[in-house]
């Protein structure tokens, strides 16, 4: 058994932050964890209270996350306020006043350009902005993910130099309107087909859920396939992953 009677809340913020974020991933909230994840964080001093210090703590994430959460920016900063605190039981003497959600001020090359594109309609991208029950928080090559397995079977794909999309957006109008947004939509000689990859964290579908979530393309004949996030965990896993969904493709040419 080790002892830590000197706890500090100023070297242990990092830790804080990572546990808070692994406690909220526990329950399935992903936004949460997302703002936890690309945050950058300021822990500020605020008062004495009786032998206590008091410290609040500001969190910057990017302008795309905080634009998805902005409506509710109050309920978030009190999960995460509650959350963190329960996990300072260890700190007798240190203790969070309030925590504080702001977009993180950056000036990116060309910004100019980029907010006149956006003015004429130009790059305009509704990729991952579907489901807000599970807010896309990885970024590549300008594209959302949810997950690093995603990335992974990503640079995958386009390393077979295949056609494909990643979240794009389905919608069925009518009475019974629908959106949806499949993990992957993968196009190779004439057939379409779906993988979905789940089981990690940010993937908190039942088989249920997630069968019901595709249903629309799949009564449409779209092939769909599913791939365990088990199975997707590095580069090499996720390049065997992309090479049997093209023998499956195959396999299906074949059969027609």
């Amino acid at each position: 058994m080790t002892s830590k009677s000197n706890r500090n809340l100023t070297d242990d913020i990092e830790a804080l932050l990572a546990t808070t974020a692994r406690q909220f991933a526990s329950e399935g909230l992903a936004r949460e964890v997302a703002i936890l994840a690309n945050a950058e964080y300021d822990l500020q001093w605020q008062k004495q209270n009786w032998e206590v210090d008091v410290y609040n703590l500001y969190l910057q994430i990017p302008s795309w996350l905080h634009s998805q959460i902005s409506n509710k920016i109050s309920e978030y900063e009190n999960r995460i306020l509650n959350k963190a605190s329960d996990l300072l039981k260890p700190y007798p003497t240190d203790e969070l006043g309030w925590v504080s959600i702001s977009p993180l001020l950056r000036a990116d090359e060309g910004w100019r350009e980029k907010a006149n594109n956006w003015i004429t309609g130009k790059g305009v991208n509704n990729q991952g902005r579907v489901r807000s029950n599970n807010i896309p928080s990885k970024n590549e090559d300008g594209l959302l993910f949810r997950s690093q397995n995603e990335v992974l079977f990503y640079k995958a794909l386009k390393a077979l130099g295949i056609s494909f999309a990643s979240l794009p957006v389905f919608i069925r109008g009518g009475q019974s309107y629908k959106r949806i947004e499949p993990d992957f939509v993968i196009i190779s000689n004439g057939i379409m087909l779906v993988v979905e990859i789940d089981g990690d964290t940010v993937h908190q579908e039942t088989p249920a859920e997630a069968h019901d979530r595709t249903t629309m393309l799949a009564h449409e004949g779209v092939q769909i396939e599913r791939i365990r996030a088990s199975e997707c965990q590095t580069q090499e896993q996720a390049h065997i992953c992309a090479k049997k969904i093209l023998q499956i493709i195959n396999k299906i040419k074949s059969s027609r």
